[in-house]
């Protein structure tokens, strides 16, 4: 079980800042994300980074119980 934490469009698409969801990795952990959140968070996902406790997440990462897993959108900047 790990602690979504939701930003920008991520939140807007999900309709909430913060979900608990099951999985072992950070990929079921997302893919649990989709199932409940649908298309539209699925789309902005694709083009969001994931990190894992402060720390860019590879998606085989194990999550252990109450790992906080952000998904952070797209940095743009000049």
């Amino acid at each position: 079980m790990a602690r979504l934490l939701l930003l920008g469009p991520a939140r807007e698409a999900a309709g909430t800042r913060e979900v608990t969801l099951e999985g072992a990795t950070v990929s079921a952990v997302l893919e649990a994300a989709r199932a409940r959140f649908g298309e539209s968070f699925a789309a902005v996902l694709a083009t969001s980074q994931v990190w894992v406790n402060g720390e860019p997440a590879d998606p085989e990462l194990p999550v252990a119980p109450y790992d906080e897993v952000a998904v952070l959108p797209p940095v743009s900047g000049g």
